[in-house]
């Protein structure tokens, strides 16, 4: 799987998606123009320790994603869609863009991948949830539909044992 942010905003929201990028193993790709540099520390904050571990890839514009990654098959998350996220069936190496927090993927890159357009219900008359909220939700989704492949199945408690029946 791969997560990929056009043009975001906000460097939590980044530093958050980073985190959750870092801890199921999924490259991040960052599409510019940004709304801060990920050397802020605000990104770094929200990224903990982590984001030294992220795979991380940054380009100039949509164009230059694109072209640096032929043939790859992308599903691009907005509120405009027709069809779920669960109704998408995620690869292991789907690539998943969101848009800026304050407007979207645009509208031109959209209408030339209806089919690939998914959304998050949610009740009419709010305009989104949270980006990294949202990408947590239909990174997951992807994750699961490929049985968590790569991921940890055991939870270990830190100090005791679980008990045993």
């Amino acid at each position: 799987m791969h997560i990929v942010l056009h043009e975001p905003e906000i460097p939590g929201n980044t530093g958050n998606i980073g985190r959750s990028c870092v801890v199921t193993g999924t490259p991040l790709h960052l599409i510019e123009p940004m709304g801060f540099s990920v050397s802020e520390k605000a990104i770094r904050r929200a990224g903990l320790d982590y984001w030294q571990y992220l795979d991380v890839h940054k380009y100039a514009d949509y164009e230059d994603f694109v072209s640096r990654n032929p043939g790859a098959r992308i599903w691009y998350a907005t509120t405009k869609a027709h069809k779920l996220y669960t109704e998408a069936d995620f690869r292991p190496d789907d690539y998943i863009m969101f848009g800026k927090e304050s407007a979207g993927i645009p509208e031109e890159i959209l209408v030339d991948h209806e089919q690939y357009c998914i959304r998050i219900p949610m009740l009419d008359g709010f305009r989104s949830l949270n980006l990294s909220n949202s990408v947590a939700i239909v990174l997951y989704e992807a994750l699961r539909q490929n049985d968590f492949k790569g991921l940890a199945r055991d939870g270990a408690l830190h100090r005791l044992h679980w008990k045993q029946e």
